[in-house]
């Protein structure tokens, strides 16, 4: 990580750490499912259809919401040029708000705005188009972790690996505290989650209009 770089992983690291936390919430909400890792609701929905369990079509929904939330992200990002960053925080964080706000009216169906939101901070970081910093789903960045040290004892950089495993902690780091947090105040934790997106936000206003991207490599 070099000094021009490092300000933008930390605003991955801060990403992934959101992340953690808002999955946790939805999974201890939901019982089971998630509201960032889709991988694993396409199992539990494939799981369900099978056995012809209602499971299925909420997982469905959740991830037809998380979709839509890229979507919706990455029409917002492109209109923003090179402010990208911050307006898809700023959509991020109206969608945790709403969330929010619904609270004790909206029962399950808060869930689907989370994983529109979960969704839609994916646009953060593009390259060529492309996600080049995935700070919702840990799996790419565990395979590069497992990669980068490969190189490091083979002669490549010496601490190549350690993005991803900062990345990787940073998502668990937020889903304990989530996870903590949930115990004490159910789904009306979102709003420390939205204070936190908040300052996310901020930082990445202090970054400024970045044209390009950081890449975990």
């Amino acid at each position: 990580m070099t000094g021009n770089t490092l300000p933008r992983y930390a605003l991955a690291f801060g990403l992934a750490a959101l992340a953690g936390m808002v999955d946790a919430l939805g999974l201890l909400k939901l019982g089971g499912l998630f509201v960032s890792f889709m991988s694993g609701n396409s199992t539990r929905m494939a799981v369900g259809i099978a056995g012809g369990t209602a499971i299925a079509g909420m997982a469905i929904g959740l991830i037809g919401a998380f979709v839509g939330g890229v979507f919706g992200g990455a029409l917002i990002g492109k209109l923003a040029g090179r402010w990208r960053k911050q307006a898809v925080l700023a959509t991020v964080l109206g969608m945790l708000i709403l969330a929010a706000l619904a609270v004790g009216r909206r029962g399950e169906a808060i869930t689907f705005l989370m994983a529109a939101a979960m969704g839609a901070v994916n646009n953060v970081f593009q390259r060529d188009g492309e996600v080049s910093i995935g700070v919702t789903y840990m799996t790419g960045a565990l395979v590069k972790l497992g990669q980068s040290f490969a190189l490091t004892l083979t002669g490549g950089p010496r601490f190549g690996w350690l993005p991803h495993l900062l990345l990787w902690l940073s998502l668990v780091l937020g889903a304990i505290i989530g996870a903590a947090l949930f115990a004490q105040l159910d789904l009306s934790a979102l709003w420390v989650a939205c204070g936190w997106c908040a300052a996310l936000w901020g930082f990445s206003l202090c970054l400024g209009p970045l044209g390009g991207t950081v890449t975990a490599r």
